[in-house]
């Protein structure tokens, strides 16, 4: 473990001589990163696989050097950042190490770099990269406010009063934060290569929850949430009476949503959201919430709102022909049920068609039943072979297994035969998944047209 005193030295010393080098540079996060450093001023390039990802369109729009993956890469007067998906082993990592160049990592650097703002963490098992995004959007355009999302959008702005993130539980990294509030959206079993089962989750998020230094807000429907032993001041946002943050009056309709929110007995109006789904009432709620407490005016609050247009890859829907397609990043059973919620509400007399790209072995194993479930409230399904990951390509599970556990069976799709999916007409295509579901609906769209 690096020396947290010496990571803080280095950095509250940032030299903009030296070129910060992001090993995994379209990485989510390390995309975030990139920009966030570039907007305050430093050189900034990074390396990564050469094939098209949806973060790189920030970089290459700040003009940001994208290198292939080589140790010839790496020189004298480079500070590297290595993205957490990276071992040591790597070839570009272990010359940096070789050489005597400062090597820091994604979560340790963010840590730090995150102090001396009013920090604002966002933690779920899902619902992380929408909360930061509307949080980000609201505040950012009240006060000064940096922030990273994990759709690769970052932003540094100088004199920031927020500095808003995405907390992620993965291996435990949102452990390196000591935020001054945070949202946890949900405690759900996920990551099943790292975590042993739901425990083992909790035990994360409470670890995270002690670091908090002023208030957590946390989604009140959730156990586990509930069940936080933390001494940091927790309030409770949701639908029910026992919540803190209750959003009452809801009215959901083809336009988007609406809702009054009280905090205990006090009314804090009425606010309108252009989004659809029930999760993203409760998401706003939050972030009215923490604005709130913040002593953000409400009237503020209720402007920015209504003019929040979603955040990359998630419900990202355009036309083609007779068809609705839209993209989303859901790869965890509540997070499909979320996304095929949001998709009845605003085309409530189409049929939805659910394409769904597995991501790992290991998680479409470990969560086959609520898998089904939730893709079952889909009136199609149409499955993708499974996207495996860098760390883990192959397993004992397959999307057949996934397809066998729907009520009604889904059809496997390939990208060489889509007939199965182009059959159908006057619909609403749900693509989701975090792999390259994108490549499918490209070749999709190229058959519909």
């Amino acid at each position: 473990m690096i020396d947290e005193l010496w990571i803080w030295e280095i950095i509250s010393i940032m030299d903009k001589a030296t070129v910060y080098y992001f090993v995994g540079i379209k990485g989510s996060g390390m995309s975030s990163l990139a920009l966030i450093l570039h907007d305050k001023g430093y050189q900034v390039e990074g390396s990564d696989i050469e094939q098209y990802t949806f973060t790189q369109k920030g970089l290459a729009a700040a003009g940001i050097k994208m290198l292939p993956f080589s140790e010839d890469n790496i020189r004298e007067g480079l500070t590297v950042i290595a993205g957490n998906s990276f071992t040591d082993d790597h070839p570009e990592i272990k010359k940096a190490r070789e050489m005597g160049l400062p090597v820091y990592r994604y979560h340790e650097f963010l840590g730090k770099l995150m102090e001396g703002f009013t920090s604002i963490g966002v933690a779920g098992t899902h619902g992380k990269t929408s909360t930061t995004g509307l949080l980000s959007h609201v505040l950012s355009h009240i006060a000064p406010t940096s922030y990273l999302i994990g759709d690769g959008t970052g932003k540094g702005t100088p004199d920031a009063r927020f500095f808003v993130f995405e907390a992620d539980e993965y291996r435990r990294h949102f452990v390196a934060y000591h935020p001054d509030y945070a949202i946890m959206t949900n405690v759900d079993f996920d990551h099943p290569d790292y975590y042993k089962d739901l425990a083992d989750v909790q035990s994360a998020f409470q670890q995270f929850g002690n670091q908090v230094k002023k208030g957590i807000f946390a989604w009140g429907d959730d156990e586990s949430l509930r069940h936080l032993d933390v001494d940091t001041p927790i309030y409770y946002y949701g639908t029910n009476d026992r919540d803190d943050f209750q959003a009452v009056n809801i009215k959901r309709t083809t336009k988007g949503s609406s809702f009054e929110v009280k905090y205990h007995d006090e009314s804090l109006g009425e606010f309108e959201i252009p989004l659809f789904g029930e999760h993203n009432v409760l998401n706003s709620t939050a972030v009215i919430a923490v604005s709130y407490f913040e002593k953000v005016n409400l009237d503020e609050i209720r402007r920015e709102l209504l003019d929040f247009s979603g955040v990359k890859r998630r419900f990202s829907e355009h036309q083609v022909g007779d068809m609705v397609m839209i993209d989303d990043y859901a790869h965890h059973p509540s997070e499909i049920k979320a996304t095929l919620d949001a998709a009845r509400q605003k085309y409530p007399d189409k049929e939805i068609l659910a394409v769904f790209q597995p991501h790992t072995f290991s998680r479409t194993k470990a969560l086959m039943d609520g898998f089904a479930a939730s893709l079952s409230k889909a009136d199609h399904v149409f499955l993708t072979n499974i996207f495996s990951s860098a760390r883990e390509k192959s397993g004992d599970v397959s999307s057949k297994d996934l397809a066998a556990k729907l009520p009604n069976g889904g059809e496997i799709i390939t990208t060489d035969d889509m007939s199965a999916l182009t059959a159908y007409h006057n619909a609403v295509a749900v693509f989701m998944g975090a792999g390259d579901i994108q490549k499918y609906e490209k070749i999709y769209e190229d058959q519909m047209k």
